[in-house]
């Protein structure tokens, strides 16, 4: 009954049978036949199946409310117990912009929960091959090769133009693209290899059917991270990710003036080689990994 009600409770938060079994590193098929048996223990459906995605039933959503907060304290006490247990150093490498802004703010509650357990902290570009050997777990986002090593998937990626609040001029809003002309546009030189500076502001407008906004000015930097802070800063429009902005845009430094979002068609991935997580000390810290991407994907 505790390993259902688990598997409920992930499917619960990401409404996804997919994406639950990618959090809990077993095939789409191990969570549905859980939730089958749950179901038929219970008496009762707790999920509508629809086409593309799932919702809660009224009984699903009241056991979901009532175990939730329950489950999630003592999940989280017996991790505390068991994590104490757990010392030592893990090798993680990441992106430099995903570090700087996914990880390193989530890392306070990695470390209440394994207190012994000490990171060492790489930023590497995907550029940079990944050497057997250099480290324990690898984050990138579809960019390198990964021969040689198992990967689990993390997030999808999007883009979107992102700003400050108060650079928005009310007498100069920005509701339609060709709206951007009033503004300096910040630009990622590195978001797609071997291609111009301002390619990924072309690929998003493109995409969403404004390809004739001109956006061959600006400000250019070599990484993502940098032209948030820019963005923050108040310097202009940024073309941002979704996964590096999250926080951000929960806490009004920022806003994104269009409901569009882009996929990059890249997903965040880790990266390690085979029987890596055989050790209890890197296995934790994956594990971490996956629950607090699958936290920010459910929001």
């Amino acid at each position: 009954m505790h390993a259902r009600l688990k598997v409920f409770l992930v499917c619960a938060k990401l409404l996804s049978f997919t994406q639950a079994a990618q959090a809990l590193h077993v095939t789409v098929g191990a969570v549905s036949q859980q939730i089958k048996q749950l179901e038929e223990w219970l008496g009762f459906r707790l999920f509508v199946r629809l086409p593309r995605r799932l919702t809660l039933t009224d009984e699903g959503a009241r056991l979901k409310a009532a175990v939730g907060p329950a489950y999630e304290a003592v999940d989280l006490e017996i991790g505390r117990l068991s994590g104490g247990n757990l010392a030592g150093i893990v090798k993680v490498r990441a992106l430099p912009s995903f570090m700087a802004k996914w990880l390193v703010p989530r890392l306070p509650d990695f470390q209440r929960r394994y207190p012994a357990l000490a990171l060492q902290l790489e930023a590497e570009d995907s550029s940079q091959a990944l050497q057997p050997g250099a480290f324990d777990l690898a984050i990138d986002l579809n960019d390198g090769v990964y021969s040689g090593f198992d990967i689990t998937p993390l997030m999808e990626e999007e883009i979107f133009p992102v700003c400050a609040p108060a650079l928005l001029d009310a007498s100069h809003p920005i509701s339609t693209p060709d709206d951007l002309r009033h503004y300096p546009l910040l630009h990622d030189m590195t978001a797609w290899r071997g291609s111009p500076p301002y390619a990924e502001w072309e690929g998003y407008l493109r995409a969403i059917g404004a390809p004739q906004v001109e956006v061959r000015r600006g400000y250019m930097f070599n990484r993502n991270h940098l032209t948030i802070e820019a963005a923050i800063a108040g310097m202009g429009v940024a073309i941002a990710r979704r996964t590096l902005t999250t926080d951000e845009l929960a806490r009004g430094r920022l806003v994104a003036p269009f409901a569009q979002r882009v996929s990059t068609g890249k997903r965040y991935g880790i990266a390690y080689a085979p029987g890596a997580l055989d050790d209890r000390r890197v296995a934790a810290v994956h594990d971490w990994l996956v629950e607090a991407a699958a936290r920010a994907e459910a929001g």
